[in-house]
């Protein structure tokens, strides 16, 4: 049954006790009361400041209490939330908060002096707020919410940056991406099958997860965990400053967290290193989520090693679809090849949008319940969502293979692929080979312009420096000649932006320093 987000945390209130905390940052602790009185406040306030169900409040903040309170309060009051990658600056910013038609601007008080700049451009900005006093007076105001009627077609706006051209506002209808949390069920369980459910599962403190969110707020992977764990009347726990290992098992000694959020190896792997070295204990999670980029085998491994009960999750997913995939590690299938376990809608694709079968390399698709599209770009909507025999589908971008078995297995982002002398490489693969290097922590791998090979292979790679010959050599081991590097290039870290996704533009230029 498809419901609003915004019914879903009117309807939790009555359920889930006041006094246990719905948010933890630091040694700042919220309450489920208290967070109720604040993003019911909030709500009202953006209303009464003229704000109409439909509007767009952007959210320029970094990991914290504000993020889950600003959303929350957007959702009860039928507004739209829109997120802002927080190292946008200039035109960057004012292009999403001119293109997501933003009526509310709420942002950490650092942003201050690149906002200031911009509001004179945007006319429909009729609201700013700052966290800190305005915020505040705000969050603990007077003004009442009035009833409000939800409608599980009440939109939420995940904008990404995709791989080319400008971000993109993928639109969800709220009650499509509540079905797809499996209607408040806990990862791995059957879907529930109404609020009622939901009621009760809460009452009885069945799957509210206390879930440590180490990537930004700001970005799907950690977006979509916060929401999905407040929306089971869990607790969500942040860190201040942002993801460091050693403040990351503080948090898991402090709060004893169930489940934890990264996004692949760049998380991961400074975790693992800070476990290593005796910085802490993970005794308390039972789940390890990664999505939104490859995640090592060894590493995974490693995680296992200090607690053997872990399940450990790669959800491929990307912001225009969700669910294509999962591959579950556990202490009796540690160090395997990553393969995934294909959703029920999922199918890969050739470049005519025709099925593959196995042993097939080509797109994955997934059908079912997908975004309504891209705000205000009918032209890119119709790109990636086609019909294809008559059912439509979201195609994102992820090539794939199709095993015999009917696992797949991710070869990496077309628009990245590397056609070397007439073959195509997926970076991703060689970034997997290149960091079960023991000398390898990072390594980012793109094709650089070449008389020879139309583009070279190329690889910036971090850790403990080996010589060129002997990273190429291993490659050879693990791939076809032609995928292993021609050039390596050691650097003291690998460019990535704060979700732990590649910065591909980044280490390009990296490359064209050294070259």
């Amino acid at each position: 049954m498809a419901i609003s987000l915004g019914r879903v945390f009117d309807a939790i209130r009555t359920v889930v006790p006041p006094a246990d905390a719905a948010l933890i940052h630091g040694d700042h602790v919220t309450s489920w009361g208290n967070f109720h009185r604040r993003t019911d406040a909030l709500a009202a306030s953006f209303l009464a400041g003229g704000a109409v169900a439909g509007d767009k409040v952007a959210l320029l903040l970094r990991n914290g209490p504000a993020y889950a309170e600003v959303t929350v309060a957007a959702l009860k009051a039928r507004l739209v939330h829109v997120n802002i990658n927080y190292r946008y600056i200039g035109e960057e910013l004012f292009y999403i908060l001119d293109n997501s038609d933003a009526v509310v601007l709420v942002h950490d008080a650092e942003f201050a002096p690149l906002v200031a700049p911009l509001s004179h451009r945007l006319p429909r900005l009729a609201q700013i707020i700052e966290v800190g006093s305005a915020f505040e007076a705000a969050a603990t105001g007077d003004a009442v919410l009035p009833p409000q009627d939800h409608d599980p077609d009440d939109m939420l706006f995940i904008y990404t940056g995709g791989t080319t051209g400008s971000p993109k506002g993928v639109m969800w209808a709220q009650g499509d991406l509540w079905l797809l949390m499996g209607g408040g069920a806990s990862i791995g369980e059957s879907p529930l099958t109404g609020i009622d459910v939901l009621l009760a599962n809460i009452a009885a403190g069945v799957g509210r997860q206390r879930s440590l969110v180490l990537p930004p707020q700001m970005h799907g992977t950690g977006f979509l965990t916060t929401l999905s764990t407040l929306a089971r009347g869990g607790c969500v726990v942040t860190l201040p400053g942002g993801f460091e290992p050693h403040a990351a098992l503080a948090a898991c000694a402090a709060h004893s967290p169930d489940y934890a959020v990264v996004v692949g190896d760049a998380f991961a792997r400074p975790l693992l290193a800070a476990l290593d070295a005796g910085a802490g204990s993970i005794g308390s999670l039972a789940t390890i989520l990664s999505s939104g980029t490859m995640w090592s085998p060894e590493v995974k491994a490693g995680l296992l090693r200090h607690n053997e009960r872990l399940i450990l999750l790669d959800a491929l997913s990307s912001s225009e679809s969700l669910g294509i995939g999962v591959s579950m590690t556990s202490a009796a299938t540690a160090g395997a090849a990553t393969r995934f376990t294909a959703g029920p809608e999922t199918i890969v694709v050739d470049d005519g949008l025709h099925p593959l079968g196995p042993g097939e390399t080509g797109r994955l698709a997934r059908g079912g319940l997908n975004p309504v599209g891209y705000y205000k770009d009918p032209a890119k909507s119709a790109a990636t969502f086609p019909t294809i025999d008559g059912k439509r589908y979201s195609v994102a971008g992820d090539w794939a293979t199709v095993e015999a078995d009917g696992s797949i297995t991710l070869l990496g982002r077309g628009s990245h692929c590397i056609n070397t002398a007439g073959e195509k490489v997926f970076p991703e693969e060689v970034e997997e080979a290149l960091k079960t290097h023991p000398a390898v922590d990072d390594a980012l791998v793109f094709g650089v312009a070449d008389a020879k090979w139309g583009q070279a292979v190329t690889a910036i790679v971090a850790g403990s420096a080996a010589g060129e010959a002997e990273m190429i050599a291993h490659v050879r081991v693990h791939l076809a000649p032609y995928k292993a590097p021609k050039r390596v290039i050691w650097v003291r870290e690998v460019p990535r932006a704060p979700n732990g996704k590649a910065d591909y533009a980044a280490a390009k230029r990296l490359a064209t320093e050294v070259f």
